[in-house]
């Protein structure tokens, strides 16, 4: 069974709540941390609030950043094992009509930055024994509201390619004729705030289960 001790993960998004909590989650457990943020002073309040991180300020939607950021951690940590992708917003309300391509706009950034981080570190993460892909997603994307449109058809965006990702690693382990080793993970919530404990304990414990068991699934949480 895969162990997450010194393992390499990366949090996207990581000066949010749940981006604390899980950094400090996967620290204790034993992993090794690089924290990734727009805000370079977020980033140092984190890094004070989790001793041991290592912390990257990136724009996660400039393509040529994240490369620069993969080139960034592969020279100062290794390749990675893990990522938690918890890049999001919201914005909403005003039924159809009030679903501005504003709105639109600002909350597609999580998307391109899934896509850019997770193509940048696609190799990483096949190459690792134990390779994760983690996002958090919406039930919403389960029963979109007019109100919520632009918000909904973001996160199911995300999902088909976090959905792609799994199949990705799925047939590269067969083509190799080997077994699998990563997975792609979709946990669902309904409003993340309450949750950032529970979100962190699930996300360690991608590295207790078999890729194969966790590779393309969807966890709800919330339900339990």
């Amino acid at each position: 069974m895969p162990d997450i001790a010194n393992r390499l993960v990366l949090v996207a998004g990581a000066t949010s709540t749940s981006g604390l909590t899980c950094a400090r989650a996967l620290t204790a457990a034993g992993a090794r941390v690089v924290a990734v943020g727009r805000d370079a002073g977020k980033l140092d309040a984190l890094a004070a609030e989790v001793p041991g991180i290592s912390v990257r300020a990136c724009d996660l939607t400039d393509e040529s950043a994240v490369q620069d950021l993969a080139q960034q951690v592969h020279d100062s940590d290794g390749r990675v094992d893990g990522i938690v992708h918890l890049v999001g917003g919201w914005r909403g309300g005003g039924g159809l009509a009030g679903q501005s391509d504003e709105d639109y706009r600002f909350l597609e950034r999580s998307f391109t930055a899934l896509r850019h981080v997770s193509r940048a570190f696609d190799s990483d993460l096949r190459a690792s024994p134990a390779g994760r892909l983690a996002i958090v997603s919406s039930t919403s994307v389960t029963r979109p509201l007019a109100g919520g449109a632009n918000y909904a058809a973001v996160k199911a965006a995300s999902e088909a390619w976090t959905r792609a990702v799994a199949q990705g690693f799925g047939k590269s382990a067969r083509d190799a004729g080997a077994e699998l080793s990563a997975a792609a993970v979709i946990f669902r919530v309904k409003t993340l705030a309450g949750l950032e404990d529970a979100l962190a304990a699930r996300v360690v414990g991608l590295w207790d289960a078999d890729a194969a068991s966790l590779n393309d699934t969807v966890v709800t949480l919330g339900d339990d």
